[in-house]
C-alpha cells in the first residue's frame, strides 16, 4: 500500500496494490497490519458503512462531536468529489479543507483522522461508497456544517442549483456557529 500524506496534519491518502490478469483485478481494500506499517496509525474499527447516491447529492459536511469517527473512505462504483475539514483548534491545519476525487477507478482511499468533518458529492451516474469507523454511528452527537459556507469556500466541482441535500444537510450550521475539537 503506498500512503500519501495531504496538506492537512493526519489526513491521508491510500493507494493499495492492485494486482490485474484478463480476468480482472484484485486487491485488500483493508488490511490492519498493512494499514498500521504504512501509516503508523493503530485504530480499531467498529463499523462499515455502505452508502449510494445519485449525481449531484451532496452528503456532509458530518461528524460527531462525541464519539469522533476516524473513517477509512473508499468508493465502490462511480466516482465521488470527497472533503475533510480539519476541526481541531490545536491543529495546525485548523480550519482547512481537502478535496480530492475518489473513484472505482483509481481505487483510492482517504484517511480522515478524528476531528474532521467530511463530505462529498456524487459526479457520476450514481456512486456506491463503503467506508469504515473507529466508532459507532451516535445521531445525538452527530453535527452538520454547511458544504457550501463561503467562509471555507471549498471548491466543489458543482453548483449551488445542482446540489441535492437531504433537510439535515440543507439546515447545517455555518463554520463559524459549529461545535470543534481541542
Amino acid at each position: 500500500m503506498n500512503c500519501t500524506t495531504t496538506p492537512l496534519t493526519g489526513l491521508l491518502i491510500l493507494e493499495p496494490k492492485v494486482f490485474h490478469d484478463d480476468r480482472g483485478f484484485f486487491f485488500e481494500s483493508f488490511n490492519q497490519r498493512v494499514f498500521e506499517a504504512s501509516t503508523g496509525i493503530v485504530r480499531h474499527f467498529v463499523q462499515h458503512n455502505h452508502s449510494r447516491s445519485s449525481r449531484y447529492v451532496v452528503r456532509g459536511l458530518h461528524y460527531q462531536i462525541q464519539q469522533p469517527q476516524g473513517k477509512l473512505v473508499r468508493v465502490l462504483s462511480g466516482e465521488i468529489y470527497d472533503v475533510a475539514l480539519d476541526l481541531r483548534t490545536s491543529s495546525t491545519t485548523f480550519g482547512s479543507w481537502f478535496g480530492m476525487h475518489l473513484s472505482a477507478d483509481n481505487k483510492q482511499q482517504l484517511w480522515i483522522p478524528e476531528g474532521f468533518a467530511h463530505g462529498f458529492c456524487v459526479l457520476s451516474e450514481t456512486a456506491e461508497i463503503a467506508y469504515l469507523t473507529t466508532d459507532y454511528w451516535a445521531p445525538e452527537y452527530e453535527r452538520t456544517i454547511r458544504w457550501d459556507d463561503s467562509q471555507l469556500a471549498i471548491s466543489w466541482p458543482i453548483t449551488n442549483k445542482q446540489a441535492i441535500l437531504s433537510p439535515k444537510d440543507a439546515v447545517g450550521l455555518s463554520f463559524d456557529e459549529a461545535e470543534l475539537f481541542d
